[in-house]
């Protein structure tokens, strides 16, 4: 009995910090929600109710995205066009790289699968042979971006639309839980569902959809501004080897496109 009532002051207790987290947000952040950060307003789960660690951690998360919003990520779009920083202009060094974190996509056509598709864990060497050396990651988190990726994709696509060692993903994140909630995402997929973009190569665009919450997914690439594009150029291992932002210059598609052609080089 005693150890009952331990358990439940605590999870009660859990519940009061959870709920002073979540009217705080409100409180102070309301105008800077609209219409980006529509995740943060969530709770932990009820298992994690009683966990001090969790509810650390949620806090800080809260407390992190409380200090960005839609304004924010204007203000800077406004300030540099969505150029948040300049495209590498030599490939990163295979030691120094570090690795894209894996990432669930839907297909239109409800059809998921993870990427990055890499090398490792594949024996089979008819499955090595499918591994592309080098994979184009175009991230949109907003419309807005589409056109800064197409930046991107359409030369790269000129450039290797005869390689079978190369692919190209252009991603869209959805992270409103109401548009994840699976018989709306369902869908959602239908009235997404278009013709596939009539590339000519063996190259094609494969334009898949990302849902629910991916916080730590962006926190661990460093992604901060919604509203801009975001390219990486992941090796056969799954390691980043190149990065662009924004609408790409003709020096930065110049700098991709070497990089690429040095990728299909290695070994």
């Amino acid at each position: 009995m005693l150890r009952l009532k331990k358990v439940t002051s605590s999870t009660r207790s859990a519940v009061k910090q959870l709920l002073s987290i979540h009217h705080q947000q409100q409180q102070q952040s309301l105008p800077v929600n609209v219409p980006s950060r529509l995740t943060s307003n969530r709770f932990l789960d009820f298992y994690q109710l009683g966990n001090k660690d969790a509810i650390e951690k949620e806090r800080a998360r809260l407390k992190d995205e409380m200090n960005r919003g839609y304004f924010a990520d204007m203000a800077e779009l406004k300030q540099h066009g969505g150029k948040i920083a300049t495209a590498n202009k030599v490939i990163i060094p295979a030691m120094a790289a570090v690795k894209f974190p894996q990432l669930e996509v839907n297909y239109s056509n409800g059809k998921s699968f993870k990427l990055p598709i890499t090398s490792y864990g594949t024996d089979t060497e008819s499955v090595k042979a499918d591994i592309p050396k080098a994979t184009m990651m175009c991230l949109s988190f907003r419309a807005a971006s589409q056109e800064m990726t197409d930046s991107w994709s359409v030369p790269f696509v000129e450039a290797f639309s005869g390689s079978k060692k190369v692919q190209l993903y252009e991603i869209s994140f959805i992270e409103s839980w109401l548009l994840s909630m699976t018989p709306i995402r369902k869908l959602l997929l239908r009235v997404l569902k278009k013709s596939k973009p009539q590339e000519n190569g063996v190259l094609q665009r494969q334009i898949g959809y990302a849902f629910g919450d991916h916080y730590y997914f962006r926190k661990e690439l460093k992604i901060l501004n919604l509203l801009t594009g975001y390219i990486f150029l992941v090796d056969k291992f799954g390691r980043i080897r190149w990065q662009g932002f924004g609408l790409a210059t003709p020096d930065e598609v110049s700098s991709l496109l070497s990089c690429t052609s040095l990728l299909l080089e290695e070994e």
